[in-house]
């Protein structure tokens, strides 16, 4: 064989070797291990042998420097398709942090003021039910959790509590009203502009009485009456459910939506923007494109250095993973995927993440998980957090 020949196949192997690196390095410079590393941290917020728990997303999630509140759902262990529990044993929890979200202890919501029965809070004596609320809330309160729950997850009622000691005790509930829709199926999603106003981001029910769209209430008497200011996004042939938002100045508000498509199926995340304080919404590129089987609401926050963070999971019953995403131009665009937890044994019951920010900077992410995937393993959904610190992400 011609020397030169084969000099030239070398050649022509090292650059293609090199061009194979430099096209894969925005992803591969991502990759993260599953195992605890000094960049990122998995904890275990509640976990119990014979118990499912699972929905920090509906529940809502609180912070005070270094003092964390998460609401979740325990119920027994039932194995079946789907999410794996006797909803008939439901209960809503709450788990309390006072370092970070390093260490945790589990209070009881029905003894702290939860007593209506609700969506996942079924296994309770009912002591009350909900009524008009009579007396302003101060939404400015620095120690208040207002935390809004649902009849049913498509047609039902929706009502609120709220709490002024950080959760240890709530007053409640209080009627959402409807307002001429077919039903609100509300989880926790909320503005606080002033003492007297909020706006919460609501999953209704569409025509055929189903989840769902997305419209925007708001209060400007502090709970006293609503509004349903806007409505955003037009009703989709699939659903658009349980958004997450932030303000991004005075007039400029960003919400993102658990999206599914049916035919074909996909399930994904959108993201809409107004400019003019909530009245009118622009759609922008979905920030993600595929969530997995089942699909994954949005985690979505404004971080102190100014850049948003947007948390999900991509839901495989193959095996399950816990993803961050980054955008410096207020989501108009968005980072490549970054993979905090994977090659875990964790079927597509896991997911639905919320976020906060320590005062050190560090994300604490908060999701269900298992590891169940692999028979030699428990089956139980638990409680996690991902602690990470986003200055390794630029």
């Amino acid at each position: 064989m011609n020397k030169n020949f084969k000099n030239n196949n070398k050649y022509f192997e090292i650059i293609l070797i090199l061009s194979m690196s430099v096209a894969l390095a925005p992803y591969n410079c991502f990759s993260q291990s599953t195992k605890n590393s000094e960049n990122i941290k998995h904890v275990q917020v509640y976990y119990e042998d014979g118990k499912f728990a699972g929905w920090p997303a509906n529940n809502g999630v609180w912070s005070w420097e270094e003092e964390i509140l998460v609401g979740f759902v325990q119920a027994d262990h039932m194995e079946r398709s789907g999410h794996t529990y006797d909803s008939s044993t439901s209960l809503y929890k709450y788990a309390r942090s006072l370092d970070g979200g390093e260490t945790w202890v589990i209070e009881d919501a029905y003894e702290s003021g939860h007593t209506a029965v609700a969506h996942d809070h079924k296994n309770i004596e009912a002591l009350s039910t909900p009524e008009p609320l009579l007396n302003s809330i101060n939404f400015k309160h620095p120690d208040l959790v207002f935390t809004i729950t649902r009849e049913n997850i498509h047609d039902g009622q929706s009502f609120f509590y709220y709490s002024y000691d950080r959760g240890k005790q709530f007053n409640g509930p209080f009627i959402l009203p409807s307002l001429n829709t077919h039903g609100i199926a509300a989880r926790t999603d909320y503005i606080v502009d002033s003492e007297n106003e909020v706006s919460i981001f609501l999953t209704i029910a569409k025509e055929n009485r189903r989840e769902g769209k997305i419209a925007m209430f708001r209060t400007k008497d502090g709970g006293l009456t609503w509004e349903n200011h806007a409505w955003i996004g037009d009703e989709p042939e699939g659903f658009d459910i349980m958004p997450s938002s932030i303000r991004l100045s005075d007039n400029k508000i960003l919400t993102t939506i658990r999206s599914r498509e049916f035919e074909p199926r996909r399930d994904f995340i959108k993201a809409f923007r107004s400019d003019d304080n909530g009245t009118n919404w622009t759609e922008l590129n979905e920030p993600v494109y595929d969530t997995g089987w089942g699909g994954s609401p949005p985690a979505l926050l404004k971080m102190q250095d100014g850049r948003l963070a947007l948390a999900y999971i991509f839901r495989s019953k193959y095996g399950s993973r816990v993803h961050l995403k980054f955008s410096s131009d207020e989501g108009a665009s968005w980072s490549h995927e970054v993979t905090l937890r994977s090659d875990d044994n964790a079927t597509n019951d896991v997911g639905y993440p919320r976020i906060i920010q320590r005062p050190d900077g560090k994300l604490v992410i908060f999701y269900y998980w298992n590891h169940a995937a692999s028979a030699e393993n428990e089956p139980y959904r638990y409680i996690a957090a991902t602690i990470v610190d986003p200055t390794n992400f630029n």
